[in-house]
């Protein structure tokens, strides 16, 4: 496969991976905004949506033809490619969003499903969902994602040949993520009845 093809499907998985994101993000914010019972797992089953039809795929996207790229222009494990900044900075990124996005970011919203439906099936939030819904960790690693995605892109468009901005930029990543913990649950208090709602 040539180059420019596997180029063409790097930018692809890019930009349908960035899109899942934002939808991620945004449905997100809305169960934030929300009370009723309905219209939060309306908001969390947008959240599978996103995750499994544009994040997961677009990641396996990125994975393939990255390392495809990676075994074919830059010789693979087998070469230096590691002391190339940017490069090295993208595939470090890239594997920490991969497996994290794919255990603890994931699976937490697995289980946020999972709990959004026997919620439902007692027409209440129940305490679980409600502390669920207010993990720090899991709402840190969740707003790290548009971040570290934002670097990773960087990285890859300016093709830095030090490691400043890759240091600057995740730092900058993780101060943000960390902000968005502390203020954005500040911004849209969540405490929702822990009652019986009609059906």
């Amino acid at each position: 496969m040539s180059y420019i093809l596997l180029k063409l499907l790097h930018v692809i998985g890019a930009v349908i991976m960035g899109a899942g994101l934002i939808g991620v993000w945004l449905a997100d914010l809305r169960g934030r905004q929300v009370e009723d019972l309905q219209r939060f797992s309306e908001a969390v089953r947008n959240i599978r949506v996103f995750y499994d039809g544009l994040v997961f795929p677009g990641a396996i996207l990125l994975l393939v033809s990255g390392t495809w790229m990676v075994v074919s222009a830059y010789g693979g494990w087998s070469s230096n490619f590691l002391q190339i900044p940017w490069l090295a900075g993208m595939v470090t990124l890239f594997t920490f969003e991969f497996v994290e996005g794919n255990t603890i970011t994931r699976l937490y919203f697995v289980r946020l499903g999972r709990l959004t439906r026997e919620a439902l099936r007692q027409h209440r939030f129940t305490e679980a969902l409600v502390a669920a819904r207010e993990s720090a960790l899991t709402n840190f690693t969740h707003f790290l994602d548009i971040p570290l995605y934002l670097t990773i892109v960087a990285l890859g468009t300016t093709k830095p040949t030090t490691w400043t901005l890759f240091f600057a930029s995740s730092a900058v990543a993780a101060a943000v993520a960390l902000a968005l913990t502390m203020v954005v649950p500040r911004l849209f208090r969540w405490s929702p009845q822990l009652k019986p709602q009609r059906a």
